[in-house]
């Protein structure tokens, strides 16, 4: 049903196709078994073809794993249906429209910036047969020149990666370009810092009412993230007779954790009751709800622009903004509360885990060094944090 020839321009497979007319298939500079295993296939695909039956397994996975070309070329000789040609954009677009629902807001735009990158670099219009390792690797360095720090760019390379890997697993393309590409992130110590209770409470001393107080020492003496959390507290959520607080965390709620539980801290219980005595009647939120009309827009919390006038509030306290001025205050009081629970405990109360604490939250305070100078386990016995392993 069919053969093989070969002339300058190397193997061709020629047929007499269901229409009755005469066609080649051409495979270029291949050797000869492959060029046999393929015209095998063709004749496979010509007895379906033909008789209307099913394709045999072998040909049907075979069809499974050759690339887009060869894919068109039998198309175009009409022994399979013509393949849809997978472009970037409509492929990204689609991607991230059929995962908005399950995904927190402020995820979906950082995938965006991901998309906006690749189809700036590649083209909304590239095939993703086209994008090879070594373009992969141009991608990298072009987010390189773009001045994004090494932190973005792994994860940007991260996500480009999980993209490219649903792609593959559609079958659209034969293996991941972004597979190795990889780019080292930066050291996050080095944009945390450490505020000290003192200056803590300098800053709720500059702080403009009840409610910027209250959410600041939720930040710095309670670890809540801001402003997810503290914006999404409800007065139900206080349980003051048994000195706890119930969290909702929407950023891990998709997760099965959609809220933790923590002690009301001595040192932002005092701020909490005072929003209490400020709340009005029946108020259901603990922030008044004018504030979180504000700062909820339709990408969720992230167009809450705090940070303007939280670093206002840091200048008039005689201190200097700092990376991240939210962040540093969750990260310092887990510090301070690492140094007196046990790890596993400080990390469901702030909702992470060990790792990340110690990745991106823990660090020694002042209080641990100077307390190291006299510490003597043959005196002092173990720090309470151990958790008996040796």
């Amino acid at each position: 049903m069919a053969s093989l020839a070969k002339d300058g321009k190397g193997w061709r497979i020629l047929f007499l196709a269901p229409d009755g007319k005469r066609k080649t298939l051409r495979l270029g500079r291949v050797d000869k078994k492959t060029a046999e295993s393929v015209r095998v296939h063709v004749e496979a695909l010509l007895a379906a073809r033909i008789s209307g039956l099913p394709l045999q397994a072998a040909t049907a996975a075979w069809l499974a794993t050759i690339g887009e070309p060869l894919k068109e070329k039998l198309a175009r000789a009409g022994l399979i249906e013509p393949v849809a040609v997978a472009t970037l954009g409509p492929f990204l677009d689609d991607f991230v429209s059929s995962r908005k629902e399950n995904h927190a807001p402020a995820t979906v735009v950082v995938w965006a910036h991901v998309v906006r990158n690749l189809c700036d670099f590649f083209g909304r219009d590239c095939r993703l047969a086209d994008i090879t390792p070594a373009r992969a690797e141009d991608f990298r360095r072009y987010l390189i020149a773009q001045g994004l720090a090494d932190t973005t760019i792994n994860k940007r390379l991260q996500f480009a990666r999980m993209f490219f890997a649903h792609a593959q697993r559609l079958g659209l393309i034969p293996s991941n370009p972004f597979s190795f590409v990889t780019h080292r992130a930066g050291d996050v110590s080095a944009r945390r810092v450490y505020v000290s209770v003192e200056d803590t409470l300098r800053l709720i001393e500059h702080a403009p009412n009840v409610w910027w107080r209250l959410l600041i020492a939720l930040a710095r003496f309670g670890g809540l993230r801001i402003p997810s959390e503290a914006f999404s507290l409800r007065w139900a959520d206080v349980n003051w007779a048994e000195g706890r607080l119930v969290v909702p965390s929407p950023k891990t709620a998709r997760k099965g954790k959609p809220y933790r539980v923590i002690p009301l801290f001595p040192l932002f219980r005092p701020y909490l009751e005072e929003a209490w005595e400020a709340a009005a009647e029946g108020a259901e939120y603990v922030f008044p709800e004018e504030s979180r009309k504000r700062a909820q827009g339709p990408k969720g919390w992230i167009n809450c622009n705090l940070r303007t006038t939280f670093e206002k509030i840091i200048r008039r306290a005689g201190l200097e903004p700092w990376p991240r001025v939210w962040h540093n205050l969750r990260a310092s009081c887990e510090s301070d509360l690492a140094q007196a629970f046990p790890l596993p405990t400080v990390t469901k109360w702030l909702g992470n885990t060990p790792s990340i604490a110690l990745r991106h939250y823990v660090d020694p305070t002042d209080a641990a060094y100077a307390q190291a100078l006299t510490w003597d386990p043959r005196v002092n016995g173990i720090h309470p944090n151990t958790t008996g392993d040796h």
